[in-house]
């Protein structure tokens, strides 16, 4: 007799476990769960850093230092042959003709053109940097190419921070004055 003979007579699926049915089920007193704790308790589940009341891992070590993981910029990148594939010539290419176009998800990225492919059409491009090889092969074909500026956001950080840094210390030297 084989496992699959059997099973097309007993059947594919098996009953539940049917817990906390009295002693002569083998599911009865704490149906599985052991005694006491939280694990026992209705509704308690771990989540998976959860370190049994001890102190996060994360919160064992000092915090110092400053991180640019913030400021860092990621680029949707698109390449001449999807260009080529995808437009016309005379056609401008922007990020919003992208993505309408689904080539790229959405616009909130900043947008960099790579040289993969051969560009035949004469089409013009704006994005925010370009590889210098698709520079090359762009103005070959009669492209035109303008670069849109990226709004540095360390940059705008910095100047936000300064602007608070001298507003609280105006309002410490004024409340010194006053004091005097």
């Amino acid at each position: 007799m084989m496992i699959h003979e059997i099973t097309e007579k007993v059947g594919a699926h098996k009953l539940r476990k049917r817990v906390g049915r009295g002693e002569g089920s083998g599911h009865g007193g704490t149906s599985g769960k052991g005694h006491k704790g939280a694990l026992s308790r209705a509704g308690w589940t771990s989540r998976p850093s959860y370190a049994g009341g001890a102190t996060p891992f994360s919160r064992r070590f000092p915090k110092r230092g400053f991180s640019n993981a913030d400021f860092r910029v990621d680029y949707h990148i698109i390449n001449l042959k999807a260009i080529s594939q995808s437009f016309e010539a005379g056609e401008t290419v922007d990020i919003e003709t992208l993505a309408k176009k689904g080539l790229v998800p959405d616009t909130t990225r900043p947008l960099k053109v790579l040289a993969e492919g051969e560009l035949t059409k004469k089409v013009t491009i704006r994005a925010e940097r370009y590889s210098e090889t698709a520079k090359a092969k762009i103005e070959k074909a009669g492209g035109t190419i303008t670069v849109v500026e990226v709004t540095d956001r360390a940059k705008a950080w910095k100047a936000k921070r300064g602007s608070v840094k001298a507003a609280s210390k105006g309002k410490q030297a004024g409340a010194g004055k006053k004091k005097a």
